[in-house]
């Protein structure tokens, strides 16, 4: 026990206690640190992952324009009572190739990592055009003025070059088609073809990229189009039966 009382003297000499932390602190600091120095990657991969395409991509930089992060987190904690309301708890690979991520840090609304698939495009439509026909104790404001309204575009090569210097593995093939590709998204009879095959291609997986007009509207590709099928892929793009299956499967 006399070892044990001598914590008196470190508590007695702030330099003492001082020095004593910053020790604690630094060898804390190089278990977590030094890792990362040789470690290729630090996400696990995982299968049906892909980079946005041109249309969800800019339905993100919508959602980011209009502020939608500041009332709705994309990230389920794995804590039973969010796993039982919104599904599978995230994981760290869905968001490797958001810049920046969308975490969120309150929830005014709902989380919406798995959002896509949850409600129809027509539910999307009347929910943003009135929050409150669909969802009667909502206090979102209405976001109407985008039905309709034509998408700008003619910038999302550029987009996507620049997501591509910080690590997003879009193609020279993918940009060079990036307008071409956006359009044929919303339009099931253009060639879309060659659009699914380059982004499923990276995905591994069938079925990740869905083509429809969607805001009903084939003529026009306006901005309800982009951010319904920027909220319609969210958390849809791993398969978390097999996931789950594979996860078990090594862990035995």
């Amino acid at each position: 026990m006399a070892l044990f009382d001598k914590h008196s003297f470190i508590e007695k000499n702030s330099i003492v206690l001082t020095v004593g932390i910053l020790v604690v602190v630094a060898i804390g600091g190089l278990i977590e640190i030094a890792p990362l120095f040789y470690l290729k990657n630090t996400i696990e991969k995982v299968e049906g992952m892909r980079p946005y395409t041109p249309l969800e991509l800019a339905g993100r930089n919508i959602y980011i324009r209009e502020g939608c992060y500041v009332c709705h987190s994309q990230m389920i904690r794995p804590l039973r009572d969010e796993v039982e309301r919104y599904g599978h708890y995230s994981l760290a690979a869905e968001s490797m190739y958001d810049h920046p991520h969308q975490w969120g840090s309150k929830r005014t609304g709902p989380d919406l990592a798995r959002l896509g698939g949850k409600y129809a495009d027509s539910w999307h439509m009347d929910h943003m055009k009135d929050p409150r026909s669909v969802v009667p104790e909502s206090v979102m404001p209405p976001y109407a003025f985008m039905i309709g309204r034509p998408l700008d575009f003619k910038n999302i090569d550029a987009d996507m070059k620049a997501l591509k210097v910080v690590g997003v593995p879009y193609t020279e093939d993918m940009i060079a088609n990036a307008k071409e590709d956006l359009i044929s998204q919303t339009d099931p009879d253009s060639d879309w073809e060659d659009m699914v095959a380059r982004y499923e291609g990276l995905a591994g997986r069938e079925g990740s990229v869905t083509i429809r007009a969607f805001d009903g509207d084939v003529k026009n590709v306006t901005e309800m189009d982009a951010l319904i099928a920027y909220m319609q892929m969210l958390g849809s793009l791993v398969d978390f039966d097999t996931y789950e299956a594979e996860d078990l499967h090594n862990r035995r």
